[in-house]
């Protein structure tokens, strides 16, 4: 018997949109989703999966068992909402001041849950297990790691790691499945920049933080342009330049803040040696001190060939409602951590509506998307998912 997932999913678009904007109309921040998970472990409870809670705080996880023996499959899904002000004028609107889902995890939340019902009802079929592995915090405060630690990643250990993120660079109907480095790397910086303060009109009195802190601005800049492989992909940003508080006084110091993107471990350490390198020795030059911060950064995110050749496979199925590209992008993203112990791959799937102004980018407070693609990609998912559990399909 072959399975129409998508026409399934389709039976369900009211439902998905429903969950969706009740999600959206109340955001939780990182570690905060208690709101969140307490729907989601109520939704998954009901669907009959063994269900765990406070999982990295406040993260769930749902294994939906088969009737025979096979693979673990995660699939995971983010929760958290981003410190946002909200800026649409939808009726699903944030009611929460300052906080807003800008990113998409209500979608992906949802669609987690679309994809537990639908193939809940095939359990029977299924030989092997998924866990649904809903996260908390992806937003820069480490909710994988979280995650990781409270054993997410055995009991049972998975096999194939799956997920997506929806994205507003594409639009419906389209999807970036790579093979190889998907999500970039990051590692944010800081850089205080000590010099000797006085008055403007007497500079030569001073060591100037500032006018340095502008050259180490610039140099930072040619470690895309003269130490990295040409071929390589590298972007080296400054954020924030802090310091100063008069126009007629020269700073005692400067704060400069940071990231960097990479796809490789070995650029990784390149740039960072190099960060170091050109702070102290252009504040020394120009009689200040530098004193370099970098913290541990995110893994890149890296799809196993057999597993994004097998989805782009099955995406081909859907070749009239869905195309696939191969694009890699420098956003980041810790579900990398979720996949570095076994094979796995996420999926970019195109969420903007050009045509009616659903196409602001991720972090803007006018953020929203094509709610089409939530039945679309619970379809999509549930195939292929049920590709590596359902035999014969």
């Amino acid at each position: 018997m072959t399975i129409d997932f998508l026409s399934e999913a389709n039976a369900m678009r009211d439902e998905l949109v429903e969950r969706r904007r009740d999600f959206h109309r109340h955001p939780e921040l990182g570690f905060e989703e208690i709101r969140t998970s307490g729907i989601v472990a109520k939704e998954l409870n009901a669907l009959g999966l063994e269900v765990q809670t406070g999982v990295g705080k406040t993260g769930v996880v749902g294994i939906l068992e088969g009737a025979g023996d096979g693979p673990t499959i995660l699939y995971r899904a983010d929760m958290d909402a981003l410190p946002i002000h909200e800026e649409n004028q939808t009726e699903y609107v944030s009611t929460e001041v300052g906080k807003m889902h800008a990113c998409g995890h209500d979608g992906h939340t949802t669609i987690a849950l679309g994809i537990a019902k639908l193939l809940s009802n095939y359990r029977d079929k299924l030989n092997g297990r998924v866990k649904f592995v809903f996260q908390p915090a992806e937003e820069g405060s480490g909710g994988a790691r979280a995650m990781i630690d409270d054993g997410v990643l055995t009991s049972p250990k998975p096999d194939i790691s799956l997920g997506i993120h929806l994205w507003n660079d594409l639009e419906v109907g389209i999807a970036s499945v790579v093979s190889g480095p998907v999500m970039s790397g990051a590692n944010m910086f800081s850089i205080e920049v000590i010099g000797k303060g006085g008055h403007s009109a007497m500079p030569h009195q001073t060591a100037d933080p500032i006018v340095c802190a502008a050259q180490i601005i610039v140099a930072l800049q040619s470690i895309v342009s003269r130490n990295a492989d040409p071929l390589d992909t590298v972007v080296v940003s400054i954020g924030t330049i802090q310091g100063g508080n008069a126009g007629n006084v020269i700073p005692q110091s400067v704060t400069l803040a940071g990231n960097y993107r990479i796809f490789r471990e070995e650029t990784r350490d390149m740039v960072t040696d190099r960060i170091n390198a050109i702070a102290t020795s252009v504040a020394t030059a120009m009689g200040c001190k530098a004193e370099v911060t970098i913290r541990a950064g995110l893994a890149a995110v890296v799809n196993d060939d057999k597993v994004a050749r097998r989805a782009q496979d099955i995406f081909a199925k859907f070749s009239d409602v869905i195309s696939v590209v191969e694009k890699p992008w420098m956003a980041s993203e810790d579900v990398g951590l979720l996949m570095q112990q076994n094979p796995g791959a996420y999926l970019l799937i195109g969420s903007a509506n050009n045509a009616r102004g659903l196409n602001y980018p991720h972090h803007h407070p006018r953020f929203d998307f094509d709610e089409d693609v939530l039945p679309l990609s619970v379809g999509l998912m549930s195939a292929t998912i049920a590709d590596y559990l359902i035999t014969g399909d």
